[in-house]
């Protein structure tokens, strides 16, 4: 049977815990905060119905998670380690030395990290350095599929074969980043529409209430199916991208865009915050997860019979 190790229960890592724990899986965690456990079963009462509407492994149970009380104890048998610790180098490559002295050398150890490049984790590794990779998640990890592997200087090809194997057996999308980059891909992507959103705010375009229905009611239906190349080439009409970039292109050069982030003054804070209240309407954080979590179980649920290996496209991502 297969053994997760989760090292810090945050929103990430205890979403780490309950989708291993719906796959079947034994799923051991450590978190120095006492409230952790507590904190922990919480999120998996509130996670568990949308995994069962999802489908759950045959053996899989909330009752296979225990909390260990060393990160020696934690790693002790474990098939894969997951790193979750706040996003601070130093502290993670304190951490992942830690995990790397305390494991045996052929176990693949995770970092969620949404930024930090894998030769830099790393650096004060020094039993196996290069099964230390990024194995960076969405949120809710329990429901989104996508996982960016990135690997170091010290990884080997063989390694990141294994770290595919093993998120597969999570039901993970594993995508390969061919090379080390700050943000990897999704994150880089994230963060340029982001900026262009705090930008708007900024300059009173709109509102981040009137930003988001851009993106609900328009470009983001299309996302879940085909991303933003595939969309583009549809754009061209019938001889498609070659087409959409001849009619188009032009336009980059354009001032359409400011990629450079404004100053988050005090202004534009209260601004986005104000907004974002707006948009909750009074909701919890955790009413609107449990929102979320529903649209996502039946998004989901649409779009897997239009992903490539319905339509016979094996080995696409």
């Amino acid at each position: 049977m297969s053994r997760l190790t989760v090292i810090g229960t945050g929103v990430i890592g205890n979403g780490w815990i309950a989708r291993a724990l719906a796959q079947g899986w034994d799923v051991v965690a450590f978190d120095p905060d006492p409230k952790a456990p507590a904190r922990t079963q919480s999120f998996i009462d509130n996670a568990w119905p949308s995994l069962t509407q999802l489908g759950l492994a045959p053996d899989a149970s909330p009752e296979r998670l225990t909390f260990a009380d060393t990160i020696e104890k934690a790693v002790d048998g474990a098939d894969l380690i997951q790193e979750n610790v706040p996003e601070r180098l130093p502290l993670k490559q304190e951490i992942l030395a830690a995990i790397d002295a305390a494991a045996s050398p052929n176990v693949i150890i995770g970092s969620s990290t949404s930024g930090f490049k894998p030769t830099d984790l790393q650096q004060q590794c020094q039993q196996a350095p290069g099964r230390v990779i990024v194995a960076h998640p969405f949120n809710p990890v329990y429901l989104l599929p996508l996982v960016e592997l990135v690997g170091g200087e010290s990884t080997q090809p063989t390694q990141i074969a294994s770290a595919q194997r093993l998120y597969q057996a999570l039901a993970m999308r594993p995508l390969v980043v061919r090379r080390e980059i700050e943000g990897h891909i999704a994150d880089r992507l994230m963060e340029a529409l982001w900026r262009e959103a705090l930008h708007l705010v900024n300059d009173g375009v709109a509102t981040t209430e009137e930003i988001d229905a851009a993106v609900v009611y328009g470009c983001g239906l299309r996302w879940p199916l085909m991303g933003t190349f595939l969309t583009f080439h549809l754009a061209g009409g019938e001889p498609g991208m070659r087409h959409m970039l001849e009619q188009f292109g032009p336009a980059l050069k354009l001032p359409w865009t400011k990629l450079e982030a404004p100053e988050l003054t005090d202004e534009l804070i209260d601004k986005v915050v104000e907004g974002c209240e707006h948009q909750a309407a009074g909701r919890s954080v955790a009413t609107l997860d449990r929102r979320r979590d529903d649209f996502l179980v039946e998004l989901l649920e649409v779009v897997q019979k239009y992903w490539p290996e319905a339509e016979g496209l094996q080995g696409r991502i």
